[in-house]
């Protein structure tokens, strides 16, 4: 809306002044939609659209939040890719990362983090979910030696490798009564027919939505408050058992129900 923002609020950066160039040679497509009218300076002024998302600080310093076509939507809720990246490299045991947008399977998208990294994965997602609202939680994170990158040096993020499909895989059985619970719950939220005790909810393809549903789930059946961070934390059917068992997560007090006698 050509329209300056608060302090700490996101938007699109542009640049202009006396050492902005004038526009694309040969190119006037892009010199119009790249460069526009400024409305701050004098006329015929303009402002080049640099694709950038930033935001000012405090300090004066204006902070880069990612790029204007890396926003997303998804869920009904618009999704800073780049925002999520700074986060994840924010932690000392990542090296690289990128962060994308995936649909391998026709109307499942979900937020898939690639890493070049020494952290595993359950220490990453913590440490995102520390710092993010839970609908711009990766689902999934990928290890790769080196990140992929094009002939000019940047992230090719169409050569990214989808994530394994463990979906039809399952792992060691429940051993008590508490995981074959959980194990059913995961089921019924992921739609599928068997998970092993020790696979990832989120490997498995759980979203952010369904961690919300899951966590309900437990809530409803097993009368046990469960935060969505925890189960970054513990992220599997043996670990939230134990985590259970050990009284780390509040009991629920249901409401007494009070009778009428109807005679």
């Amino acid at each position: 809306g050509l329209r300056p923002l608060p302090v700490g609020v996101a938007g699109e950066l542009y640049l202009g002044g006396a050492g902005l160039a004038r526009g694309y040679l040969g190119r006037p497509d892009l010199t119009a939609a790249g460069f526009v009218a400024c409305p701050f300076g004098p006329a015929g002024g303009r402002m080049y659209r640099t694709g950038d998302r930033a935001r000012w600080r405090d300090d004066g310093n204006l902070e880069f939040v990612g790029r204007r076509d890396d926003q997303v939507k998804m869920n009904g809720f618009r999704i800073e890719l780049g925002e999520i990246e700074n986060v994840i490299a924010a932690h000392p045991g990542v090296e690289q990362t990128a962060v994308v947008v995936r649909e391998d399977r026709p109307g499942l998208r979900h937020v898939v983090a690639y890493v070049v990294a020494q952290a595993p994965d359950e220490e990453i997602l913590a440490h995102a979910a520390s710092q993010l609202p839970d609908y711009m939680l990766p689902s999934a994170v990928v290890r790769l030696r080196n990140l992929p990158l094009t002939t000019n040096g940047k992230v090719d993020r169409r050569n990214l490798p989808a994530p394994d499909d463990r979906t039809s895989v399952t792992d060691r059985g429940p051993g008590t009564a508490r995981e074959q619970q959980l194990c059913k719950l995961i089921c019924e939220v992921l739609d599928l027919a068997a998970v092993g005790v020790d696979e990832s909810f989120f490997e498995l393809g759980g979203q952010s939505l369904h961690a919300v549903r899951l966590l309900s789930r437990i809530r409803g059946v097993m009368g046990v408050e469960i935060g969505i961070k925890a189960l970054f934390q513990a992220p599997t059917a043996a670990l939230l058992a134990a985590r259970i068992d050990s009284g780390q997560f509040a009991a629920i007090t249901r409401p007494a129900l009070i009778g009428r006698d109807e005679s």
